[in-house]
C-alpha cells in the first residue's frame, strides 16, 4: 500500500489545500504536510532498498531479460481495475523510480515555498492544481500497467495548463493553450500506440493484457512495431522535449508562475525521459536500434540548437527554457546510446537538470517578483546589492554549464564517455554544446549581477526561506558532483535489468 499512499497523499493534499483556500497560509502548510509524509515514505523506500540490496542498491543477477523487469521491483502493489480488458492498478518502483519520485517530492516542496509570497489570488485552487500535478508525475513514475500509465499521463497535463492559464504571465492563455495542444496531441499517439501494442500481444485464447512485463515478453511484428514504437517515441519526445517537437516549451516557460516553471523544468519534462528508458526502448529494442541514429542525431542538434538559441535570449526565463533543450538533448544521446555508463548519465542528468533549472527559474521568479521584468538588459550590478541571490545565481549558472565538481558535469561526462564508442559524431556535436552553455551561463551572470547598477536597482535580498530552498538545492547539486555514488548505484537496479543493455550502443 505504500506505493498507492505516495499519489493519494498528493491527491489528498490538494483537496485539503483547495478547502482552507480562504486561509492561504492554511493551504500552503497542508501541502507541506502532505509532502512531509510522502518523504517519510519515500526514507521507508530508500532504506528498505538498501537493507534488501546487500552492498548499496544495485540489482542481484537477472537469469533473463523478459523476467528482468519483474524481478527488479523495489516496491510493488497489484490491484484488479477493469478485469474483462486485463487492466489493473499495478504501481511498482525501482531504483530510478525511487530517485525520480524522491526529486518529485523535493521540487513539489520548492514550489510551495516559491509560490508563498507571489500567490495571492484563488492560493487553495493554485496549490489544488500544483498538488494534483505533482500527483500525475508520480503516478507516471509508478505505473507499471501501460493503461494506468496513460491515466497519470493525462492526470497532470489539465492541473499544469490550468496553473499557466490562470496564474501565467502576459501571454498566459497562448502559453497554456499551446502547451495543452502539445502535450494531447502526442498523448493520443501514445493511446494509440498502447492499443495497438495489446491488440498485438493478445494470445490465441483473446486475453487482454496490459501490463508491462506481459507486454515486453510479447512477440511484436518488426513491422507493426518500427509504427508503434514510433507512437511512444513522438509522445516521450514532445515533452522531453526533443528538436522539433520543443516550440511549446519557451513559451510555457516564460509565461507560467515560478512553481509552475519548477514543475515544468524539474519533473513533467523528465517524464519523457523516464518514458524513453522505461517503455519505448525495451518494448521494441529492434526498432528502437534501427530508429537509434536519428534519436542520437536530433539529440545532438537539441545540444546545439538550445545552447545556441538560449545565448541570443534577453528574456531570462526564456534563456534558461533553451537551456533544458539543450540539457535534455544530453539525455536522449545517453538513452539511444544504450550503453550502461550513457544510461547511468542519463538518469544523473535528470536528477541534476531538475535541481539546477528549477533553481534558476526560482531565481527568475524572485527577481521579476522584485523589479517586474525578467529583460536581462534591464538588470546589472546586482551583486553590490543582493549578494546572497548573485552568489548562489553565479553557482547555479555554473552547475548549468557543467562545471567539475556539480552533479551536471558527472551526467555529462558519462553520457558522452558511454555514446563516443557507438556515436563518436554525435559526442563531438554535444561537445561544442557545452561550450555554448559556458557562454550562455556566464552571458546570464554577467548581464544579470555583474557591472554597473544603471538602474539604480534598491531590492531586497534573499530572505531566510529563499535561502534555505536555494541553498539545499545547491547543496544536493554539491554532493552529486562529488560523491555521486548512492544515486549511480540506485540508478544500476535499473539499469542492470534493463533488456538487451547494450544492444544498440554495442556495448556496456
Amino acid at each position: 500500500m505504500i506505493l498507492l499512499w505516495l499519489i493519494v497523499l498528493l491527491l489528498v493534499g490538494g483537496v485539503a489545500a483547495w478547502a482552507l483556500g480562504s486561509r492561504p497560509v492554511a493551504c500552503r502548510v497542508a501541502c507541506l504536510v502532505a509532502l512531509g509524509f510522502e518523504l517519510v515514505l519515500l526514507a521507508q523506500l530508500w532504506l528498505g532498498a538498501a537493507a534488501g540490496g546487500g552492498a548499496g542498491l544495485r540489482a542481484p543477477p537477472l537469469p533473463s531479460a523478459a523476467s528482468a523487469a519483474a524481478l527488479s521491483w523495489i516496491a510493488e502493489g497489484i490491484w484488479p481495475w477493469i478485469p474483462s480488458f486485463g487492466i489493473t492498478i499495478h504501481l511498482a518502483a525501482d531504483g530510478m523510480s525511487l530517485l525520480l519520485l524522491t526529486l518529485t517530492a523535493f521540487l513539489g516542496v520548492v514550489a510551495v515555498a516559491a509560490s508563498w509570497s507571489e500567490i495571492s489570488e484563488r492560493a487553495g485552487f493554485f496549490h489544488f492544481c500544483l498538488m494534483w500535478t505533482l500527483a500525475g508525475v508520480a503516478g507516471v513514475f509508478l505505473a507499471i500497467d501501460l493503461f494506468l500509465f496513460y491515466f497519470f499521463w493525462e492526470l497532470m497535463l489539465l492541473p499544469m495548463t490550468l496553473l499557466i492559464g490562470i496564474w501565467g504571465h502576459e501571454r498566459r492563455i497562448f502559453a497554456a493553450i499551446k502547451f495543452f495542444l502539445f502535450t494531447q496531441a502526442s498523448g493520443l499517439l501514445m493511446l494509440l500506440a498502447i492499443l495497438g501494442l495489446a491488440i498485438a500481444a493478445r494470445g490465441a485464447d483473446g486475453a487482454w493484457s496490459f501490463d508491462y512485463v506481459d507486454l515486453l515478453a510479447a512477440p511484436h511484428d518488426p513491422a507493426i512495431a518500427t509504427w508503434l514504437m514510433l507512437g511512444f517515441f513522438v509522445a516521450f519526445a514532445v515533452k522531453l522535449p526533443a528538436v522539433p517537437l520543443h516550440t511549446w516549451l519557451p513559451e510555457a516557460h516564460t509565461q507560467a508562475p515560478t512553481a509552475g516553471s519548477i514543475l515544468l523544468a524539474g519533473l513533467l519534462l523528465k517524464t519523457g525521459g523516464y518514458g524513453l528508458i522505461r517503455f519505448a526502448v525495451p518494448l521494441f529494442p529492434e526498432a528502437s536500434a534501427a530508429f537509434a541514429p536519428v534519436a542520437v542525431t536530433l539529440g545532438a542538434l537539441g545540444v546545439l540548437y538550445g545552447g545556441w538559441v538560449a545565448f541570443g535570449q534577453t528574456d531570462f526565463k526564456r534563456l534558461v527554457a533553451y537551456t533544458s533543450v539543450s540539457h535534455l538533448g544530453f539525455v536522449l544521446i545517453g538513452v539511444y546510446a544504450w550503453s550502461g555508463a550513457a544510461l547511468h548519465g542519463a538518469v544523473l542528468q535528470m536528477i541534476c537538470h531538475g535541481l539546477s533549472t528549477g533553481a534558476l527559474f526560482l531565481l527568475a521568479g524572485l527577481l521579476q517578483e522584485r523589479t517586474h521584468t525578467r529583460d536581462l538588459d534591464r538588470f546589472g550590478g546586482l551583486q553590490a546589492v543582493a549578494p546572497r541571490m548573485a552568489a548562489l545565481g553565479i553557482f547555479f549558472a555554473m552547475a548549468s554549464l557543467g562545471l567539475p565538481g556539480l552533479g551536471n558535469f558527472v551526467a555529462e561526462f558519462l553520457i558522452l564517455a558511454g555514446a563516443f564508442p557507438s556515436h563518436p559524431w554525435a559526442v563531438v556535436a554535444a561537445t561544442v554544446g557545452l561550450v555554448l552553455a559556458t557562454a550562455y551561463s556566464l552571458r546570464l551572470v554577467q548581464r544579470t549581477f555583474h557591472g554597473p547598477n544603471t538602474r539604480q536597482w534598491r531590492l531586497p535580498d534573499l530572505t531566510a526561506r529563499e535561502v534555505v530552498v536555494l541553498g539545499a538545492m545547491a547543496a544536493a547539486l554539491l554532493v552529486l558532483g562529488v560523491y555521486p555514488q548512492p544515486v549511480l548505484e540506485a540508478a544500476a537496479w535499473t539499469v542492470e535489468a534493463l533488456p538487451a543493455v547494450g544492444s544498440l550502443g554495442g556495448g556496456r
